[in-house]
């Protein structure tokens, strides 16, 4: 027989919130639960383990739109190694593209910080004036 839990064992096996697991319902991360006669969602280690999928790429960066075509690959007869490689280096460069542009911000907000020495009026501080800049 094949074991089932609840949703609320689901979230707690996970690690997840009980929100979490009908958001990604929602969402069509997870299938729709079966019910029991009670009408309690009831999930399966096969729901387990998807829910870990979704957990461990949402813990590398990936957006759960991004996770929906992984999972979809991973069960489409026509996938490859390749096709999953490819999501993993686009988003690499998404990666290197959000590090340089907060290296960029950090610079900028260093300067500015620098620049607001002693005790000036709030008026006069250098971090105010250029967000205040048109």
């Amino acid at each position: 027989m094949i074991e089932r839990f609840t949703a609320g064992v689901l979230a707690k096996k996970a690690g997840v919130n009980g929100e979490t697991i009908r958001y990604y319902e929602r969402r069509h991360l997870l299938p729709a639960p079966q019910r029991n006669g009670a009408g309690y969602r009831m999930y399966s280690a096969l729901d387990l383990k998807r829910l870990h999928f979704i957990t461990r790429a949402k813990q590398h960066g990936f957006s759960l739109n991004e996770i929906r075509e992984l999972l979809n690959l991973k069960v489409s007869p026509r996938s490859s190694c390749e096709d999953i490689r490819s999501r993993a280096i686009d988003k690499i460069r998404l990666i290197d593209a959000k590090i340089h542009e907060l290296k960029k911000i950090k610079k900028a907000l260093s300067m500015l910080s620098e620049a607001c020495t002693g005790p000036l009026p709030v008026d006069d501080c250098p971090l105010i004036k250029a967000f205040d800049e048109d």
